[in-house]
């Protein structure tokens, strides 16, 4: 009888600790990936912004030596990230492609021009200095026209701002919640353990002697939390890298240090100030409030 008991105690403390880890490593883990978007909000707002193409088209008269030179010229611009230049031929094969069947067939010729796609760098892309590279493009004379998305660019500007702001704003939110609920979990798990607690006080032990146990429990289970939230940060990364190279989020490793490191202080800091302030309390109160 005596064994069955021990038995179901051991697996109840087990389902308590874990019921911890499976808390503050879901919590931290949230934490992780809201911190991993703060810090690289810029650097996506930059690479969505990268994506938008300003089209060059060029007349069927330019010459060779003026489309080599404006090539040149735009390739080491200092708002150029990248400028690939598509002939019309190969501009028709894309078109055929897109829709599905070789328009040239009916209409008999190419009506395509030759064009130059450059994709400007992120700090170029606003409205204002759009404007002015076009302006300057224009005053060529064998440029036709230039063509790209000025509504989208518009509203890109002014959502990017507002999303970083907002991002910040969640992910303070987030910590007080996280803070809030691994702190409920821990007192939860301090609580099952009340009259161990007031029985040992009743027998002399000191405050400091008995919070020591529970603090150290636990830092090892925040700690547990820490590395299994991490490696769920480590997998994100990871998928998120190989499916956005051009963001480069494992190429910063100054920058995943520190979160990595935040991540790790948070689970043992919060789960050793929740344990001290949930033993004080239980310390403090009389033997027959602990019913209730």
């Amino acid at each position: 009888m005596a064994s069955s008991f021990e038995t179901f105690q051991k697996r109840r403390l087990i389902s308590s600790y874990f019921s911890v880890v499976l808390s503050i490593s879901l919590v931290l883990f949230l934490l992780g990936i809201l911190g991993l978007l703060v810090l690289n909000s810029q650097k996506v707002g930059d690479y969505f912004k990268e994506q938008i193409p300003l089209v060059v088209f060029l007349k069927d008269t330019a010459k060779e030596t003026e489309i080599t030179q404006l090539k040149q010229s735009l390739a080491l611009a200092d708002f150029t990230k990248e400028a690939i230049y598509v002939t019309k031929e190969e501009a028709a094969q894309q078109h055929s492609a897109t829709i599905g069947e070789d328009f040239m067939e009916y209409l008999g010729d190419n009506p395509l021009q030759n064009s130059i796609d450059v994709r400007l760098r992120a700090t170029f892309v606003s409205p204002e200095k759009i404007e002015s590279i076009v302006k300057e493009l224009k005053n060529k004379d064998f440029v036709d026209d230039i063509i790209y998305d000025k509504p989208l660019i518009e509203k890109l500007t002014e959502n990017v701002a507002k999303i970083s702001f907002w991002v910040i704003v969640l992910a303070s939110v987030f910590l007080v919640i996280a803070i809030l609920l691994i702190n409920s979990s821990i007192r939860l798990s301090v609580y099952s353990k009340r009259f161990t607690i007031k029985t040992m006080q009743m027998v002399g032990a000191t405050k400091r002697f008995i919070r020591l146990p529970f603090i150290l429990r636990s830092m090892r289970l925040g700690i547990i939390g820490a590395f299994v939230a991490m490696t769920g940060m480590v997998v994100v990364i990871y998928y998120s890298d190989k499916s956005f190279p051009d963001l480069q989020l494992a190429n910063d490793k100054m920058m995943l240090g520190a979160l990595f490191g935040f991540v790790f202080f948070m689970g043992v800091f919060i789960s050793w100030l929740s344990t001290y302030f949930a033993t004080q309390r239980f310390l403090n109160l009389q033997t027959d409030d602990l019913y209730y």
